[in-house]
């Protein structure tokens, strides 16, 4: 990509290295401006990508500047020390950098597509119904009066890190209209089973507990 007529660039880091330029601008007063929205539209991402291709994977936005006579950029890692930020590219510096929230996605399997979560709730949990959402194994269940609804996630981590997130999200938005159930008896969780099989959800799908291989330590 060429931004030799550019002065600042927007860029998404993973891991500390650079994954691709969200935005180029030629000042500093815009790049500024579209940086603070991205971080202000990020705030209402409801569940982040924390696992790629089964690796742990942190993502950071920067702002960064034309010229190398600035100030050395610093920043704490995760047990408080203050460590140097470095870049590849020489012609540019960092004038700010902050973490960011990139969506994950999950399994719509009435699609058999990947979608967000917040385009799960926007679609699937209406506000004028009473909603229960269920974990089971990596699979969420979302019944919406008579109706039920499955999504699938890489594996039963990632589904309990969905309901932790739903729950912070139906105590901010005051959502009285949404039950979750995060675990179960062997009796309740049975009786879940013959429900969907009864909907017509395969049991051997339902058995499942990931779709993705273990991390690797």
């Amino acid at each position: 990509m060429d931004y030799t007529d550019y002065n600042f660039l927007i860029v998404l880091f993973k891991n500390k290295k650079k994954r691709k330029i969200i935005n180029k601008f030629k000042t500093l007063r815009r790049s500024k401006k579209y940086f603070e929205s991205l971080l202000s539209d990020n705030k209402d991402v409801v569940f982040c990508k924390e696992f790629e291709n089964g690796s742990p994977c942190k993502y950071e936005i920067a702002l960064l500047e034309r010229g190398t006579n600035k100030t050395s950029y610093f920043r704490k890692d995760e047990i408080g020390r203050q460590v140097k930020v470095e870049l590849d590219d020489s012609e540019f510096t960092i004038n700010r950098v902050e973490e960011y929230c990139v969506p994950d996605t999950i399994l719509d399997y009435q699609t058999k597509k990947k979608i967000s979560v917040n385009d799960l709730i926007s679609k699937y949990i209406p506000k004028n119904t009473l909603c229960m959402i269920s974990k089971l194994n990596n699979k969420i269940v979302v019944q919406n009066d008579d109706e039920f609804f499955l999504f699938t996630l890489k594996n039963s981590d990632d589904a309990n890190r969905f309901m932790d997130n739903m729950n912070e999200v139906v105590n901010t938005k005051k959502r009285t209209n949404v039950i979750l159930v995060k675990d179960y008896s062997t009796v309740q969780r049975k009786y879940l089973y013959s429900i969907l099989e009864e909907k017509g959800f395969p049991k051997s799908y339902l058995f499942r507990h990931s779709t993705t291989h273990p991390v690797k330590k």
